[in-house]
């Protein structure tokens, strides 16, 4: 077999059921770039054939047989984005009957809901883009009686589906219907009192039974769990699930305070930001599970000064909305990310999606550029890209730094002791 002299540059694996999930691999960090070939068996046997998106240079693209495109020598940077997302959060409604206490997008029973019509006409448009897969939520997406004709939809296109459910009304007849989707993770943000003082209701034995049917159908289910102050020393007992019911994922999810979650004193301490990566990669060699966390992560992540190059080969990033993430919202608006960010476009009308995609997302896409500090100093910058925007953007401003990074928080601290030991107080002379 002749050597091939393309490369593969970049590594992502799996198919994301939601838009958080574009972050880091932990099982694959750990082990770095020039050690998961020799690690071959053991993370095949770990990740059950996962799909993988391979970034490859132009010399491979060549050698596999793939013909020239103008794309090829646009005369673009390595800054300027893709044609299209690879991926898009399709926020299906804002419809939901549990009332979880922290939901992000409001949800309630009547909340506002793309119709059936206006789902397909957006995958439509996505599939000429050459959008990868799609993840549905909400909302509960399984509270839509045309989801399924969504999904259905999808695939007829070229689309893979992936699905994000509470799955409180999960029934044998629905977890048959689920085979159309790709990745398919139930929310459980703790296991028995732990799932009640989360989600404000007692849902636990509901979501596990809903995994339970799930896994009898397809091997591609996992957990989806939001990590915030009050349910992170319960994030071992979510991991002793997805081990004991065989689930290929857990996926951890930074709380973020939007939504009904504004209103709650969740986010992570500064001890919690800093333990959460060591945290992770234990959970995974115990459990020997696969464990993911979410891409508003990163600072914590990066703080822990992993390989920049492992990091950049494994496709572990910040936030990559606008990049290869979009979104569109149940109103329609086209957005970087189903968290934050202004609408770009109507994405209900035909073409608005393609001609907002090129030049829009300057509030996300423009952060490397003019980064303040001390993301500017930072040797991660590129990577990281900022933190998180949502978080930023409910503490005051979008544009700045994650105020959860602990980087941040130390450059905050220096600077603010700095001020106080460079002021002095005149003194009082009397009269």
């Amino acid at each position: 077999m002749p050597s091939r002299k393309g490369r593969v540059l970049r590594a992502t694996f799996g198919c994301n059921p939601n838009s958080s999930s574009l972050g880091v691999d932990v099982t694959f960090l750990l082990f770095g770039a020039t050690f998961a070939g020799a690690l071959a068996l053991f993370l095949g046997a770990l990740l059950r054939r996962p799909r993988a998106l391979l970034h490859v240079d132009r010399e491979m693209m060549r050698e596999l047989g793939q013909p020239e495109s103008p794309l090829w020598d646009s005369g673009e940077g390595s800054d300027a984005p893709l044609v299209a997302p690879t991926e898009v959060h399709l926020v299906l409604s804002r419809r939901c009957a549990a009332g979880c206490r922290g939901c992000y997008v409001d949800a309630t029973p009547r909340g506002a809901a793309l119709s059936p019509q206006e789902a397909c006409s957006i995958l439509d448009e996505l599939a000429t883009m050459g959008v990868f897969h799609v993840a549905l939520g909400g909302g509960e997406a399984l509270e839509l009686p045309y989801l399924f004709e969504i999904a259905a939809h999808a695939r007829q296109v070229g689309i893979t589906p992936n699905l994000t459910t509470s799955g409180l009304g999960l029934t044998e007849e629905l977890a048959e219907r689920c085979r159309v989707f790709g990745q398919i993770n139930v929310s459980v943000d703790g296991v028995g009192e732990a799932y009640r003082r989360a989600r404000g209701f007692d849902g636990f034995a509901r979501a596990e039974r809903a995994l339970r049917l799930l896994r009898g159908v397809k091997e591609e289910v996992g957990v989806n769990c939001v990590v915030s102050r009050s349910s992170f020393d319960g994030l071992g007992s979510v991991a002793r699930l997805v081990r004991k019911l065989r689930l290929n994922e857990l996926e951890l999810l930074r709380f973020k305070p939007v939504g009904r979650g504004a209103s709650l004193d969740e986010e992570l301490s500064p001890d919690q930001a800093r333990r959460i990566y060591p945290l992770a990669r234990r959970l995974m060699l115990r459990y020997r599970i696969r464990v993911k966390l979410d891409c508003s992560f990163a600072p914590m992540v990066f703080w822990h000064r992993p390989s920049a190059r492992a990091a950049a080969f494994w496709g572990v990033q910040g936030c990559v909305a606008g990049d290869v993430l979009a979104a569109v919202s149940p109103e329609g608006h086209l957005q970087g990310c189903s968290f934050a960010g202004p609408s770009e476009a109507d994405a209900r009308l035909p073409g608005a999606i393609r001609a907002a995609w090129p030049a829009g997302f300057s509030s996300f896409r423009g952060f490397v550029r003019d980064a303040p500090e001390p993301c500017a100093s930072c040797d991660y910058l590129r990577l990281c890209r900022g933190g998180c925007r949502a978080v930023a953007g409910a503490h005051g401003s979008f544009s700045a730094p994650d105020p959860g990074c602990p980087r941040v928080q130390e450059w905050a601290a220096r600077s603010s002791a700095d001020r106080r030991a460079g002021s002095f107080a005149l003194p009082v002379v009397g009269a």
